[in-house]
């Protein structure tokens, strides 16, 4: 997508996803190094991060440490940066951090995603471990995130208020509109 020739006009990519969708946005925002030849031609890139079951965090640190400490592999990839995949062994798991807290990344986080029990949650104790269902998950996250030395000048998080675990009401919902294409009108941020 780089490719001048190919794409003149191309100003801005955005990766985006909901759900499972959500969580490849989240972790590619992390590992992908696709990134640095679109900057090169001066295009942007975005990641749009919805309602995902779980997050990679950069710490072993999480916002339910009794289960944390009861889950052998909590901090294993795709949690965490215990055991990453042969694709992230040339980098640290700080290299990937600051990599990570330079992106644009925006959370869209459904208010009304609060059912522990959804079917498609994943409820594995090492998700669990990172909160009780993907609304708190996905704060958790942002706040964790946010108390690193770094924070995250990049990353913003907006509530879609009265949405669950609707990939497209999320998505054509203000804040999601706004998220993907810069249309106004999201009031939600935070």
């Amino acid at each position: 997508m780089s490719d001048r020739r190919i794409f003149p006009n191309l100003k801005q990519v955005v990766v985006a996803g909901h759900s499972g969708g959500g969580q490849v946005a989240q972790r590619y925002a992390i590992a992908g190094k696709g990134e640095a030849a679109l900057s090169r031609q001066h295009i942007d890139v975005r990641y749009v991060v919805a309602n995902p079951s779980s997050y990679a965090y950069f710490s072993a640190d999480r916002p339910v440490p009794a289960i944390a400490a009861s889950c052998p592999g909590y901090n294993n990839w795709k949690y965490g940066m215990d055991e990453r995949p042969l694709y992230l062994a040339d980098a640290t798991p700080a290299a990937l951090e600051q990599r990570y807290v330079e992106r644009d990344v925006i959370y869209l986080l459904g208010t009304l995603d609060t059912n522990p029990e959804h079917p498609a949650l994943d409820k594995s104790c090492m998700a669990k471990a990172q909160g009780p269902y993907r609304y708190a998950r996905g704060h958790a996250y942002v706040d964790a995130m946010a108390k690193r030395d770094h924070g995250t000048p990049n990353h913003r998080v907006w509530d879609v208020a009265g949405v669950g675990h609707d990939g497209d009401k999320m998505l054509t919902s203000k804040c999601g509109l706004a998220a993907l294409f810069d249309i106004p009108g999201c009031g939600a941020e935070r």
